[in-house]
């Protein structure tokens, strides 16, 4: 994941903080000392970490330390404040028209994954009641037509190409009228990307900018670019002039350089993070939050607004009136529950996100286990799943056969289930049931986080 080396490094240096009752000159000199490196190891711009570092030393050795808190928490403070407003500050959102339809021309160099984000991008926004239009402008790169509209397919999101032609200008000044006239709010532009930079990719953006006159300019990124990213962003943004920035492959092994250099040396925000393969795996970038789940103080709001999209409340009520009527938590119940999981991404990030698990070095997620436990459920009989009693050994074993999984593992898993259903049965006549189901109301949580 990026910034995994990071975060465990910087996770250190606050851990040995924490506890300081007093700090000195030369404590903080050995944390500054070792928060450098750790931002030089992952790939952040020199002249940025010189910049930062020094930041940080004049603010805790100049600020009084707040009566509320240890000195060791107030650097802590300041490192997290620092960092903020490093990747940005605050979130930076997308300036939709008054006038519609938005027009957003999404640019970067091939293979950093344009066509993908213009799907995923179509879809954050549908689910922000916008209408998109999806505009295949890469006219050179063989299938890159097919590809978006392969995307687009997938979504249910409508794709306008123009085959016989090569002008990139006309194509888009026709898929806006085509907006004007289906009454789409926002056309995505999916334009061409070289292997590298040079003349005629940049004439023919600054060309389609000209004469179509987009509301956003976003540039795409490949994270794991590392230091090349911020030369990429840096040469894009000085010869056509961009709005935003789109970092792509977070998900990937990267040292996250990118996101804390690309801010600082183009002026410029990044305005959202592609986080998975999924074409959900895209999300808004709040410069705080990354900073919280990077110091490993979590990203509950992220939680919230995951559950808040992916859990249905009326199917959530459904249940829990279904498991009040029941004695206990059957399989079926176990099933729907953890589809609903599932629905807000792996619960490995899921787990990063939540304040402190990251510093639990041996608490191991493996999201595949998930599939295998919907296998092994799909492969009951309904009987079975309504009474898992019912589950002999050679019932189990038709179930490891039918669901690609063994025996063992089957055990495993029914045991498991069974401390579930103890807790359930625990928990079905206190107070904490409701909640349990229903979630915290997340107004009241966001409140309380402020």
């Amino acid at each position: 994941m990026a910034f995994e080396g990071l975060s465990a490094k910087l996770q250190e240096v606050t851990r040995k903080l924490r506890g300081k009752a007093r700090i000195s000159e030369s404590d903080l000199k050995e944390m500054l000392r070792e928060v450098k490196l750790a931002l030089l190891e992952a790939d952040v711009n020199y002249a940025i970490v010189k910049e930062f570092i020094n930041t940080i030393q004049e603010k805790a050795l100049g600020q009084d330390v707040l009566k509320s808190l240890t000195p060791g928490q107030q650097v802590i403070k300041i490192v997290k404040d620092e960092l903020v407003e490093l990747l940005g500050g605050t979130e930076s959102k997308i300036n939709f028209t008054p006038n519609p339809p938005t027009v957003i021309m999404l640019v970067g160099l091939q293979g950093s994954g344009k066509t993908t984000t213009a799907g995923k991008l179509a879809n954050l926004l549908r689910k922000q009641g916008k209408k998109p239009l999806l505009v295949a402008c890469d006219v050179y790169r063989p299938a890159a037509i097919k590809q978006l509209q392969v995307v687009g397919g997938q979504l249910n999101i409508p794709v306008y190409a123009n085959e016989t032609s090569k002008d990139v200008v006309k194509i888009a000044r026709q898929a806006i009228d085509v907006a004007i006239s289906k009454l789409n709010d926002v056309v995505i532009l999916d334009t061409a990307g070289r292997l590298h930079i040079d003349e005629e990719l940049m004439n023919e953006l600054k060309n389609v900018k000209a004469n179509v006159k987009p509301h956003e300019i976003l540039l795409v990124v490949d994270s794991m670019t590392g230091q090349d990213a911020v030369n990429v962003a840096k040469a894009f943004n000085e010869a056509l002039g961009i709005d935003g920035i789109v970092l792509t492959k977070l998900d990937g092994d990267t040292r996250g350089g990118a996101a804390l250099s690309v801010k600082k040396i183009t002026g410029r925000p990044i305005k959202f993070a592609a986080t998975g393969e999924k074409l959900s795996d895209i999300e808004v970038f709040h410069p705080e939050r990354m900073a919280s789940r990077i110091l490993g103080m979590g990203d509950v709001l992220s939680i919230i607004e995951k559950a808040e999209e992916a859990i249905n409340l009326e199917d959530a009520e459904k249940l829990e009136k279904q498991l009040k009527k029941k004695k206990d938590l059957d399989l079926d119940d176990y099933l729907t529950q953890l589809r609903q999981i599932k629905k807000m991404g792996s619960f490995s990030s899921l787990l990063k996100m939540i304040p402190g698990m990251s510093a639990l070095k041996d608490v191991k997620v493996d999201d595949k286990e998930f599939v295998r436990i919907e296998a092994m459920i799909s492969s009951m009989t309904k009987e079975e799943r309504r009474n898992p009693k019912l589950l002999n050994g050679n019932r189990r074993v038709r179930i490891a056969k039918g669901s690609g999984t063994t025996v063992q593992e089957i055990n495993k898993f029914m045991k498991s289930f069974e401390m579930t259903q103890k807790m359930m049965r625990q928990m079905k006549d206190s107070k904490n049931m409701k909640k349990m189901m229903k979630g915290i109301n997340p107004n009241d949580l966001k409140g309380m986080l402020k």
